[in-house]
């Protein structure tokens, strides 16, 4: 695993960040982002949007890195990025079988029995630092073809 990865499971699981949060901090510094301000973009975007069980935080902490491969001046930059998201999407859910929040831990978090459980059953911590590690290995990947 890289450097990278390492520090996205890393900050997720000991830093205080959400899974978008470390995947945007650390990758994003690439791309000239600073720390504050992807930790502050991708804040409402941790446990499946707002805690709302939908896409995975890692997923769309890496879709924020693709979007920033985007490239105003170029017309068929929107096209492009779509295109990455897609492949990335294909990557993830064959891996895991999904990219909802709900579908990886096996309980709405977005409930409060769900909630209950994921947290008596300490899913978040068995769960995350794999689909983090899956999320920063498909997302290299990518990058490292365009």
């Amino acid at each position: 695993m890289s450097d990278n990865a390492n520090q996205v499971v890393s900050l997720h699981k000991e830093g205080g960040l959400n899974c978008a949060q470390a995947m945007l901090s650390v990758y994003g510094a690439g791309f000239g982002l600073d720390k504050e301000t992807a930790i502050k973009l991708a804040s409402c975007f941790g446990a499946g949007m707002g805690r709302m069980g939908e896409t995975c935080g890692a997923v769309t902490g890496a879709f924020m890195v693709l979007g920033l491969t985007y490239e105003p001046e170029d017309p068929k930059a929107r096209g492009k990025v779509y295109d990455l998201v897609r492949k990335f999407r294909d990557k993830f859910v064959a891996r895991n079988g999904s990219i909802r929040c709900k579908d990886l831990l096996g309980y709405d978090m977005d409930t409060e029995q769900g909630m209950r459980v994921i947290k008596e059953k300490k899913l978040t911590a068995a769960i995350c630092p794999k689909m983090d590690r899956d999320a920063a290995e498909i997302l290299e990947e990518i990058l490292s073809e365009i």
